[in-house]
């Protein structure tokens, strides 16, 4: 166990150098960034006071949902560069003990969110922490399930990017990214309520914005908990027979 420890920690020093040492894109990503939220901001303010989707102004409503929204597409996007780089270098054998840049990823979303809600002065009133914290790693497991599911993906038909460009195309439109999913019409608004980044969103808002106690976010953290039970198990047997039948065919190199 001790041994496995040490792995997993050499490779997130790993990661954490390998994006420090790029200060470029560090820096590009950073204005990047910068530039969206004082595009998002000046959008709410063009709107006006008067929208307060879920009870909230319009700014944190967007800052929250773009930001925890890109942190979860990003973190099932990285398996499927984990697998495409091991299918490439040929060392797809340790792909079980390579991580994901999740301390990268994981700041990234608080500079985004605290950055904006600092610069633009939001108002958080009192906000549920352990609630913002249970909802982000139950998150955080759905991400990893759904990242194992399209790395399975990639090795099986060499397709995985383009199952997570569909997926990405699909939820920021249905899980209430950019606007309340109870503007959808009703059937669209009935298939919101199966994705489970909708129920991320809602209850992170429901927790950093409003303060909701674990009573109002029951139903939110009930639905990923038991999304979170189903299919992170389900999702490593797919990736384990995949990979078997990749080694019996001689296929773990293709890409």
């Amino acid at each position: 166990m001790k041994g496995l420890l040490d792995k997993m920690a050499a490779i997130l020093r790993r990661d954490l150098l390998s994006a420090l040492r790029y200060r470029n894109g560090f820096l590009l990503t950073a204005f990047a960034s910068a530039a969206e939220l004082a595009s998002f901001y000046f959008l709410a303010r063009a709107i006006g006071p008067g929208f307060r989707p879920e009870g909230v102004e319009y700014f944190p409503f967007l800052l929250v949902g773009t930001g925890f929204y890109t942190f979860l597409v990003m973190g099932i996007h990285s398996f499927v560069l984990i697998v495409q780089e091991a299918q490439q270098t040929g060392t797809l054998e340790v792909l079980m003990t390579t991580s994901t840049p999740a301390p990268i990823l994981i700041l990234q979303f608080v500079i985004y969110v605290g950055g904006g809600l600092l610069l633009f002065r939001v108002p958080l009133g009192n906000p549920n922490l352990p609630g913002c914290a249970l909802v982000f790693l139950l998150s955080a497991a759905i991400a990893v399930a759904l990242g194992v599911f399209a790395a399975a993906l990639q090795l099986a038909i060499q397709k995985g990017s383009a199952l997570l460009w569909l997926f990405g195309s699909g939820t920021w439109f249905l899980t209430g990214t950019l606007f309340p999913v109870e503007t959808l019409p009703k059937p669209l608004h009935s298939l919101a309520d199966l994705i489970p980044v909708t129920h991320s969103l809602n209850g992170m808002r429901l927790a950093l914005l409003q303060g909701a106690n674990f009573a109002a976010l029951r139903s939110e953290i009930l639905y990923l908990a038991i999304f979170a039970l189903l299919i992170l198990p389900v999702s490593l047997l797919v990736l384990s027979h995949t990979l078997r039948r990749a080694r019996l065919e001689g296929t773990l190199s293709f890409y």
